[in-house]
């Protein structure tokens, strides 16, 4: 399972997994795929301590950070426009009540006036924490490769990242994303169909893959997305034209994830129908579990979600309260299609492992259709 992509990289199975957890991308980069930490959730400081982490229990495989750095959202470029305090002032007093209303009446309290409120979002601080995660990045040998989503990343960034020998990565939805990134350096595309949870495009898999790797794929490797989590799926992605496939979903339910059980529990009751595309949890259309949540802006009269990071803002509070509340019906996350699928909790070992053998199946069934 040797791709272009795997030399490059110097990994074994062209198996990407893209997990919040420090402790998941560890143990896929040591089962042979290549782990990919989320730095979404954490400082330049903090993320110091978890690359240090995985430094020392990836047993010397290589691995990747991906870094939020959005090319439009409110607050962009810096400065005391882009404060917490002054993005707050921004929501309106209908969007607040609106919340509010909501969250009262399913019984979900505020929190203590003594407790500290944890506020990230998608773009919330990228000009001051952007730079700072990208260069403590560039700093761990063993990682191996930058990924950015929603845009292109900042050219210098990419610049960056080439002199220290390390690849960059970037999530598209169409294929003129693609040929964009590439023309600005960028090594290696995802092409993240409809399927995918997070941010993701309209498009799907089957149909974006071979269109992004007929347009770029001579100059950068593609890498397949959404709604892949067996050896059947990366067999498909392999036979579209891509280098290997990117997961993200399927890591959620491992046993070494940090998932919310409540959340846990949902995912494995899930079927591939219980996930929408909505703009409710950052402002930018997401894939996720359909929940409360979702639910109440899609409702007659409700207002439309903000822009980026204003929606965040509004979300990251009251999913603070709701995980609190243990409302099982409102507490949702990212994810794709895919959950349909996803009916136990495993070790990451396990799942890796039996991916392969589904793929050697998928290709030698496949292989003989072709001898006989």
């Amino acid at each position: 399972m040797r791709t272009p992509i795997c030399e490059k990289l110097g990994i074994e199975l062209p198996i990407f997994a893209f997990s919040h957890c420090r402790d998941v991308v560890a143990e896929v980069s040591k089962a042979g795929g290549f782990g990919v930490l989320g730095a979404l959730a954490f400082s330049p400081e903090q993320l110091e301590v978890e690359l240090n982490w995985i430094d020392e229990h990836c047993g010397g495989k290589p691995y990747g950070v991906d870094i939020v750095m959005p090319a439009n959202y409110v607050g962009k470029g810096g400065g005391e426009g882009a404060s917490l305090e002054n993005l707050f002032a921004m929501i309106p007093a209908e969007h607040t009540a609106f919340v509010e209303s909501h969250l009262t009446e399913a019984g979900i309290d505020p929190m203590p006036a003594d407790f500290e409120m944890r506020i990230k979002a998608p773009s919330l601080n990228v000009d001051v924490e952007g730079p700072g995660q990208v260069a403590v990045s560039l700093q761990h040998p063993l990682v191996k490769m930058l990924v950015n989503a929603l845009g292109p990343a900042p050219k210098e960034v990419v610049d960056q990242a080439h002199e220290h020998g390390i690849l960059v990565g970037a999530l598209v939805g169409a294929r003129q994303h693609a040929e964009r990134q590439v023309n600005i350096g960028v090594d290696v595309v995802i092409a993240q169909g409809t399927e995918a949870g997070g941010h993701c495009g309209d498009v799907s898999t089957m149909v974006l893959v071979p269109e992004v790797v007929d347009a770029v794929g001579d100059r950068a490797h593609v890498l397949a997305a959404g709604g892949i989590a067996d050896g059947r799926q990366m067999a498909a992605g392999l036979a579209l034209g891509a280098e290997g496939v990117w997961t993200g979903t399927m890591w959620l339910t491992v046993t070494e994830a940090e998932t919310p059980p409540d959340v846990v529990e949902n995912i494995l009751n899930a079927s591939s129908r219980d996930t929408v595309r909505s703009r409710a949890m950052t402002g930018k259309p997401a894939r996720q579990l359909r929940t409360k949540w979702t639910e109440m802006w899609e409702e007659e009269g409700a207002p439309t979600p903000l822009p980026m990071p204003l929606q965040g803002l509004i979300f990251a509070p009251a999913s603070q309260r709701i995980a609190r509340a243990h409302k099982q019906d409102w507490h949702g996350s990212p994810a794709g299609q895919i959950v349909g699928r996803l009916n136990s909790v495993r070790p990451t070992k396990d799942v890796i492992f039996t991916m392969v053998e589904e793929w050697i199946e998928a290709t030698e069934r496949v292989g003989k259709l072709v001898e006989e």
